[in-house]
This record gives C-alpha cells, sequence and structure tokens, in this order.
C-alpha cells in the first residue's frame, strides 16, 4: 500500500494500523495525517508507548494520557478513579482521533488498560469509546519489555512459543481484547524510502519472511570485515551495553585533553527518574572532548538534527561551555540541553535535562532502534533476541554502509509468531486497498466530509477571497495557514490547558526561554505572550 492509499484510508474515521517495514514512511504518513486534520481545525491527541519515543514526536506516553500512569493493571477502583480525575476526563472527551506511536513495545495489558478508561470516561461500549484509534508501528521490531519475574521458564514449554494450554501466551498488542475490539484497517505500506540499494532490500525482505538462502548470506559474508579494516567514523553497534562502554572510554581516552563532563538534571518522582534514565539515549554522565564522535538522541529539525545525527565535537563556548558539533553534512551546531519529561495527571511527574548527546563509536542495537544511518560497523556475534539482529542491520540505507565484524544464527531469526501475523498483515492490507480503490472519488470525499464534520472541524478552509482582516484571520485561511505550518507547525495553534499547566511547571522550575521553546515548538514571541496572559510575567509594553 502507498503512502497515499494509506493516507485516502486514515481520512475515513476508519481505526487503522499503520505498519510496514522501516523506512517506508510510517512517520511520514501520519505527519501528513496530522497536518490535514489541524487545516480542518482537528487536533488529534498523539502519543506514544514510551518516554523518549514521545519526545521524538513531540507527544506524550499513552500512560500519562489515559491517566494509568505505571500501573499494569486497574481495578474497579482505579478505573472509577480515573474516570472521576477531572483532567483526565476532558483530555479523553475532547479526543476524536487517538494516534498510539511505537505500538509494538505496548503490552495487551495496557491497550486494555486504555481501552477500558476511554470506554468508561465516554459511557461507551464501543472500542476506545468510539473515537479514531491510529495504531502505528512495526512487530518485527523489538518487543516489549518483559520483567524478570513475569518472564516463563523456558524449560516449561515444548517450543520457542510461549504456550498456555496449547496456545500462545498474549505479549504482544494485537493480542488484547481491545485490538480486536477496534478492528483496525491494516496498512501496511511497501513504498521503500531508507534503503535505495534492491541487494540490500533483497536481503532484509527475506529476514523479514523467513526466506533468508545463500543468496542472501552471500551478500552479508562480503560485508564481513575485521575491527582494523572498518571506517573509525562509522557508529558501532553492539547487543551488550559492556561492549559499547568498553570502546566508546576507551576511544575518548586516546584523545588529547581533559575531558568536560555534562551531569544530567532530574528532577520529581525517583522512580519515575530512575525509569527515564534507563530509557534516554543521552548518558548520566556525558564525557567529552574536542574530537569526540557524537550521535544526537532527539528530534529537533529546527535546529538541524534528528535522533541519529552524527558529528564530531568541534569546539566548546568559552562563556557557557556547551559543545559545537559539525555534522556530517558540514552544518556547525551549538548544542544546547534539552529535556526529556513524564507527564501525569495533566502535570509533570518528572524530567531529566542532559546535552542531547551520546558518545557515538559504540551504540546498543536497542538504543539505536528508530535511527537511520549513512554507515555503521556491527558486531552481531553475541545478538540473543528475535528481531534484535533484523533491526541492527535494517538501521543503514544500503549494503555498502554495513561493515560487519561477526553475526550468529540468531541475528537473522524473527519471532515465529510475529512471522505468521505478519502474513495475515499483508493480506488484509491488500484486501484494504482493493476495497478503498472500488469507491468512487465523489464517495471518498463525501466520507472525509462526515468525519471532519463528526470530529467537530470545518470542511473547506476559509474563503480565499475574503477582505484582508488581522494576521491571524489571513494566517488561518486553509492555504495558507498549511503553508505557514510547513515552517512554523504551531502557528497560531491555540493553547490547551496541558499546554499550560506545562508552561506553568516548566517556568517555575527555571527552564529558560530557549527550553520553553524547544519544548512547545513555539516561537519566542507566542511563549511570552503566554507567559503574560497567564500572569507569570510583567508585559514589557506596560
Amino acid at each position: 500500500m502507498t503512502q497515499q492509499e494509506a493516507l485516502t484510508i486514515l481520512q475515513t474515521g476508519a481505526n487503522v494500523f499503520l505498519t510496514g517495514e522501516p523506512g517506508a514512511g510510517k512517520s511520514h504518513t501520519i505527519n501528513m495525517y496530522t497536518r490535514w486534520l489541524r487545516e480542518h481545525g482537528i487536533e488529534p491527541a498523539i502519543t506514544a508507548s514510551t518516554g523518549i519515543a514521545a519526545t521524538h514526536i513531540g507527544g506524550m506516553t499513552i500512560h500519562s494520557w489515559a491517566g494509568i500512569g505505571i500501573k499494569r493493571s486497574l481495578s474497579a477502583y482505579d478505573l472509577d478513579r480515573i474516570a472521576s480525575t477531572e483532567h483526565v476526563v476532558k483530555r479523553i472527551r475532547r479526543t476524536n482521533i487517538l494516534i498510539i506511536d511505537e505500538v509494538s513495545m505496548l503490552s495487551p495489558d495496557t491497550l486494555s488498560m486504555v481501552d477500558a478508561v476511554c470506554r468508561e470516561v465516554l459511557s461507551s461500549s464501543k472500542a476506545f469509546g468510539g473515537m479514531q484509534v491510529v495504531f502505528v508501528g512495526d512487530f518485527f521490531q523489538l518487543p516489549p519489555i518483559v520483567r524478570r519475574d513475569e518472564q516463563p521458564d523456558p524449560q516449561d514449554f515444548q517450543s520457542d512459543l510461549l504456550l498456555e494450554e496449547g496456545k500462545p501466551i498474549a505479549q504482544f498488542a494485537y493480542d488484547s481484547e481491545a485490538w480486536l475490539r477496534a478492528n483496525p484497517v491494516v496498512c501496511y505500506l511497501t513504498e521503500q524510502h531508507r534503503q535505495d540499494d534492491p541487494a540490500f532490500l533483497s536481503v532484509l525482505s527475506a529476514i523479514r519472511r523467513n526466506m533468508f538462502d545463500e543468496t542472501h548470506m552471500a551478500h552479508i559474508n562480503g560485508r564481513i570485515t575485521t575491527v582494523e579494516k572498518a571506517p573509525t567514523t562509522a557508529p558501532k553497534l553492539f547487543s551488550h551495553n559492556a561492549d559499547v562502554d568498553r570502546i566508546n572510554e576507551h576511544t575518548l581516552g586516546g584523545l588529547s585533553g581533559s575531558p568536560k563532563s555534562f551531569v544530567m538534571a532530574s528532577s520529581g518522582a525517583p522512580h519515575i527518574v530512575a525509569a527515564l534514565k534507563k530509557s534516554c539515549l543521552s548518558p548520566e554522565a556525558l564525557f567529552l572532548k574536542v574530537g569526540a564522535s557524537v550521535m544526537f538522541t532527539k528530534n529537533n529539525p529546527k535546529e538541524g538534527y534528528v535522533n541519529g545525527t552524527l558529528g564530531t565535537v568541534q569546539t566548546f563556548n568559552s562563556f557557557n561551555g556547551y559543545p559545537t558539533v559539525v555534522t556530517r553534512t558540514g552544518r556547525a551546531i551549538e548544542v544546547e540541553p534539552a529535556e526529556w519529561s513524564v507527564e501525569e495527571g495533566g502535570r509533570i511527574r518528572a524530567r531529566i535535562t542532559q546535552l542531547p548527546l551520546r558518545l557515538a563509536w559504540a551504540i546498543t542495537v536497542h538504543k539505536s532502534q528508530g535511527m537511520s544511518m549513512d554507515e555503521a560497523v556491527m558486531d552481531l556475534r553475541q545478538v540473543f533476541e528475535y528481531g534484535q539482529g533484523y533491526v541492527a542491520l535494517s538501521r543503514v540505507r544500503r549494503l555498502a554502509g554495513l561493515y560487519l565484524i561477526g553475526y550468529n544464527q540468531r541475528t537473522f531469526e524473527v519471532h515465529p509468531e510475529v512471522l505468521l501475523r505478519d502474513e495475515q498483515f499483508r493480506e488484509s492490507s491488500e484486501a484494504a486497498a482493493e476495497a478503498f480503490a472500488k469507491l468512487g472519488a465523489t464517495e471518498l470525499q463525501l466520507m472525509h466530509d462526515n468525519f471532519i464534520k463528526a470530529s467537530g472541524g470545518q470542511v473547506a478552509p476559509l474563503d480565499e477571497g475574503k477582505t484582508r482582516a488581522s494576521a491571524p484571520e489571513r494566517a488561518q485561511q486553509g492555504g495558507r495557514l498549511a503553508l505557514l505550518r510547513e515552517k512554523y507547525p504551531n502557528a497560531y495553534r491555540p493553547w490547551s490547558e496541558e499546554d499550560d499547566e506545562k508552561l506553568k511547571e516548566l517556568f517555575d522550575g527555571g527552564s529558560t526561554p530557549a527550553i520553553l521553546q524547544k519544548e512547545f515548538g513555539r516561537q519566542k514571541g507566542s511563549i511570552h505572550a503566554r507567559l503574560v496572559k497567564l500572569g507569570l510575567i510583567e508585559d514589557d509594553a506596560s
């Protein structure tokens, strides 16, 4: 299915599972859909399965959005309490479209809890209370983290599949009753926008379809090298943290001069802070020197970097000590601290602040998920989890960018249960594409218009021929607003109650205007005006 076909289906209001191989354009399709909704005056709820993933998409965790926090189950009392919490009720009642990114990392129980809260708040037996829900992700990526005390003993089972009374134990989001009730239309994107090497694409597709053979192995073996022969500037991927730390510390120590240290600041509930630190790509204590190879750990296109952008430390600012990093494209970026936070109950429960950097001579496969690299050196000899090798290999864009130190058999294996389910997803997607292709343009447009109306949006943009009025009024005229938001995504967008609460908390916590601008994705004037509106600062003009 193409991105445009998926977008057309999303615009009908149907529940959707948007999936596809790495680089197929899932994020781009969601960005197009979100832009379309906002052009028609509809604000979707954008969430993700983890706090770090949420910061990448400018949203919040699904746990915070639904008010379930860190709970692993909901009692009747819990459900009643959450459904009586004013800010949660307001948030859910004004939501017509719920987007959940990285759904592959959500457990079935968590998805069911979100569904239960939505149905309770909206007094509806429909899935998620009747709102449109959009699941985004790829189940061939790394699975949900299972606590050791929840992990079954493999010796109790007769195969690699976790079995209970002859049936697989529910371990993926699609196993939940909530998923079944939502019955999403599967939109399996088949275009490829990351890899542009046919031979390499055939290798990745073969792993994904369990059709890896001698021909594909020959391509892999053709990229075998040694540590001495591998490019020193390319990041190295390992399956274990110990190898990553050893390489980074040894290489940094080989550079001249004393290292400069940057210590992570934190505040909030200790257990949530601990979870944030564990999942954050930037380390608690970051040591840098001029010449250090680094990788950006957060998305900030406005400043010229995304999660995975590589560069080298060129110098340090004599005033604030922050490093200037020159990227592979030659752009010099003075890097300032960024914030990662977890919201719950309409307020920030915990936050950490650190430079959005990490040493990039080496990185774990788990930390690399979501990144896109031109080249990488990989040691996959100790891969231990289904999909781990596939995630690593799919980080690079072409075979020529792959330098492989070694591998084991698990490198080319994916989860057998996901493999079976993936075939069903592909078939469902093909059937959906055929069904929607039979609908005429007029019928589809009517479905789109009805969905916009049902969501409280404006079917058509304002008349372009209207008399010129104030700048905001002119900007809000359909096409112009779209063009403006291409450059400034939050132009003239109203502030929500959650935005105000978050702004107050960050301001009271000492966040600088620069940090507030980055956190909310708004211009300096917008932040200043809102602080005045909330009575947090004096109006300069008064």
